[in-house]
């Protein structure tokens, strides 16, 4: 059987589904050896070595259209350090299951600008799941009011969880936009990277962490942080621009309800997080 563009695309999804899934645990576990500025910094540095060394073998091909290059920034400043800080400060503050079923609202508000400024079809079944999906997101972001202990902080958190999946609606459309008018998947990746290391570093720079500190961090945080810059990083994100090219958005969009199958069993084996009934309804919910 011949494997057409678009079952492409959907391996290449389930793939990345895969990786980032198992994300957002890697990154609660990181954060108690990294504070979320030095580890974002740390990580883009990395991802930036890997796109200078990319640009290197390929090329460095800019759009020749001022307007598309104007987007390209904006992208990558969106997909990378502003998404990302985030996710980061957001996970800081609450929990990777309050986080992973948040961000199943990505669905819905990815496939809402698809279809006004993208033109692409939402099947009716897709809305009613969309519908479902919210209506538990919901009732996990407000759970911290209901439970007792930290709930003014968990709040704090789950917002810019759902903060951060706005952006990602958004950095979903731009990057369709830009690989419709024929820029690289590459491109787009690596100079995300390197303008997320550019705009955080003067950042960190004010801080009083050093050098030192950081080498000696546990070598297990390090790991994490390689992870999320190699990994969930410049692989992810180039599988996830190559397989735009073939998919529509929201389709795309529907794998990350997948993301708690990954996320939620390492949240309670490996981080010891507690499943909370409000959890478990949201959850049924949704699924």
């Amino acid at each position: 059987m011949q494997i057409t563009p678009r079952i492409k695309a959907y391996i290449l999804i389930l793939l990345v589904t895969i990786i980032w899934g198992v994300a957002s645990p890697v990154i609660k576990y990181t954060l108690d050896g990294f504070d979320p500025l030095t580890f974002l910094t740390y990580r883009f540095g990395i991802s930036s070595i890997i796109s200078i060394v990319i640009f290197l073998i390929i090329g460095f091909r800019l759009p020749k259209n001022i307007k598309d290059i104007v987007l390209l920034v904006i992208y990558g400043l969106l997909a990378s350090s502003v998404s990302l800080a985030l996710l980061f400060f957001g996970l800081k503050n609450t929990t990777v299951l309050d986080s992973s079923l948040i961000t199943l609202s990505d669905p819905l508000l990815i496939s809402i600008p698809g279809v006004y400024f993208l033109k692409e079809r939402v099947s009716k079944r897709e809305k009613i799941a969309n519908l479902k999906a919210i209506i538990g997101t919901l009732l996990t972001i407000v759970e911290p009011l209901i439970q007792n202990g930290y709930g003014h902080l968990r709040l704090s958190g789950n917002l810019m969880i759902i903060a951060y999946a706005i952006v990602v609606a958004g950095t979903a459309v731009l990057g369709k936009i830009l690989l419709r008018r024929g820029v690289e998947a590459s491109t787009m990746t690596a100079l995300s990277f390197i303008l997320g290391f550019i705009s955080l570093l003067p950042f960190w720079l004010v801080t009083n962490v050093s050098a030192y500190s950081i080498i000696h961090t546990p070598y297990s945080y390090h790991v994490g942080v390689f992870y999320m810059a190699v990994i969930s990083g410049s692989l992810a994100f180039y599988l996830s621009n190559k397989a735009q090219k073939s998919i529509e958005i929201g389709e795309q969009a529907i794998f990350g309800y997948m993301y708690p199958i990954f996320a939620a069993p390492l949240a309670v084996i490996w981080l010891r997080e507690k499943i909370t009934p409000i959890f478990v309804i949201g959850a049924i919910i949704i699924a």
